[in-house]
């Protein structure tokens, strides 16, 4: 013990008497407290930020800065909210606008897509007077792309404001844009980006009743060159693509992004082209009772629903229980679930929508990849049931030659996509489809009053999607033989066929 205690004071000793020793003792000694200083300071900042974060939210129970409502049902925001920041954004934009901006710099800005629309075409999009009805996922992206690519005018129309959850698919919004109007936060934030462009911001709910002074022209007369249509309710959809078509607008529509999520199925096409989406189906649907079924261009996901995809759920029995569906509603009439939405989805179609605008207002040649060959198979089908009428006709002693059934190419587009959804009413499949009867043909189903002719009697509610084995069975065992639907099939299958007529009937009463 005593040699080590003799040991030990010798080693002191030695550091004592070492200048080196001592020198890297104190750096060591400096090093850890400027180790701990670092990492205290690191940790105090990231409370104090986690803090401010959290008191930027604010309490629902206190007094909101965004509480009048106008006459559309819109929030009104409270003046003086603006920091200094967006208060001298606004006043370069206001500046901007009354031409005190470099043109030199606006050129500059423009410059890739000067170059690539040319002189010309850039121009006429600088000149361009656009109209997005719905600023919220879809339409806040596709008002940026257009704002940031150069177009001189846009009309914001939209009743609602920035909420929590618009964060994961707004283009624009930041967490102090919660509680302020869409059209607003839009207008707020491109400014700072586009001081030039114009915009008139229309914080309303469209309405049929309010599209002529909401889709009306400028203030100096100037007439919208193009609409975009990026509403998620239905009626209000159906009457701005009324009203466009009735009046000569250009109007390009969103389909449903919810829900989807393969960025690699969506596609530029006609309204007649459009499938897998309820939305769209809906959209048709009332649009064809109005006599409109095709010359619209819409953006829309051809991806299929299916297992472990997303979908809208029913109403829980808790909620349903609060009320009437209206009563649950934001407003009239409008959703009342929420809709699962991916965030990347609604600015794939808000940037396909303005793609679109953009081509569409500059004459840039564009030709966009059809989604299916549908036609061709509407054609195949409709051989299909002319060749079955015709062998029914001669199994029950008619002379089948040149018997005219009165449905088109349309009418099977219509009913394979509309009604029938695209699938077999028995098995649920979506390949090789065919139509036919659903029940055997009454004692005077054909017309031969007519010298040469024999023209079948056949209703479009009669006739029924199968596949093509299922329709070969169903001729022998129904058509032919004459047994009834309900001795063949499930009540399921009976209940399905039942309530797509119910469906379809009720829809052709709207006319």
């Amino acid at each position: 013990m005593s040699s080590w205690s003799s040991w030990l004071a010798e080693r002191s000793s030695d550091i004592a008497s070492s200048h080196r020793v001592q020198l890297a003792l104190t750096a060591t000694v400096a090093a850890g407290l400027g180790v701990s200083a670092v990492i205290g300071l690191q940790n105090a900042r990231r409370y104090y930020n986690v803090y401010d974060l959290k008191d930027s939210i604010p309490d629902l129970n206190s007094p909101h800065d965004v509480e009048k409502i106008n006459d559309f049902g819109g929030a009104v925001a409270e003046p003086g909210g603006e920091n200094k920041d967006d208060e001298r954004s606004a006043a370069l934009a206001r500046r901007a606008r009354l031409g005190d901006y470099d043109e030199d710099l606006i050129l500059e800005q423009l410059a890739r897509n000067r170059v690539f629309l040319t002189d010309d075409g850039l121009a006429k999009l600088r000149k361009a007077f656009v109209i997005v009805v719905g600023c919220g996922g879809v339409g806040s992206h596709a008002t940026a792309a257009l704002a940031r690519s150069g177009c001189g005018r846009l009309r914001l129309i939209d009743f609602d404001q920035v909420t929590l959850s618009s964060l994961n698919r707004h283009a624009v919004a930041t967490l102090a844009d919660v509680g302020t109007p869409k059209v607003l936060c839009l207008q707020k934030r491109l400014e700072q980006v586009v001081p030039w462009t114009q915009f008139e911001c229309l914080n309303q709910l469209f309405g049929e009743k309010s599209a002529s002074s909401q889709l009306g022209p400028w203030a100096d007369g100037q007439k919208a060159d193009y609409v975009i249509d990026a509403i998620d309710n239905i009626d209000s959809k159906v009457a701005l693509l009324l009203y466009c078509h009735r009046n000569g607008i250009r109007v390009v529509s969103s389909m449903g992004a919810g829900c989807k999520s393969d960025p690699t199925r969506v596609f530029i096409g006609d309204i007649s082209a459009s499938a897998e989406d309820p939305l769209s189906r809906a959209t048709r649907r009332k649009l064809r009772l109005q006599g409109v079924k095709d010359g619209m261009p819409v953006v829309f996901s051809s991806e299929k629903p299916g297992p472990g995809k997303a979908e809208l759920l029913p109403l829980s029995e808790e909620e349903f229980n609060k009320g009437s569906l209206n009563e649950l509603g934001v407003l009239p009439d409008f959703r009342v679930r929420i809709l699962p939405v991916l965030g990347t989805m609604p600015a794939v179609f808000g940037l396909c929508v303005a793609n679109h605008v953009i081509l569409e207002l500059t004459g840039y040649p564009h030709e966009y990849l059809p989604s299916k060959g549908r036609e061709k198979m509407y054609e195949g089908i409709l051989m299909q049931l002319q060749g079955l009428e015709e062998r029914v006709a001669k199994h029950h002693g008619f002379e089948p030659g040149g018997v005219r059934i009165p449905v088109t190419t349309d009418d099977v587009g219509y009913l394979i996509e509309e009604v029938w959804r695209g699938r077999s009413a028995v098995s649920g499949l979506a390949s090789r489809l065919a139509l036919t009867r659903w029940r055997k043909p009454p004692g005077e189903w054909l017309d031969t009053r007519t010298p040469g002719q024999t023209a079948d009697v056949l209703r479009l509610d009669e006739l029924v999607c199968m596949t093509k084995d299922e329709m070969l069975r169903h001729e022998k065992s129904v058509l032919r033989e004459g047994r009834a639907p309900e001795e063949l099939y499930d009540q399921s299958v009976v209940e399905l066929v039942e309530r797509r007529w119910r469906e379809e009937r009720a829809f052709r009463a709207q006319r």
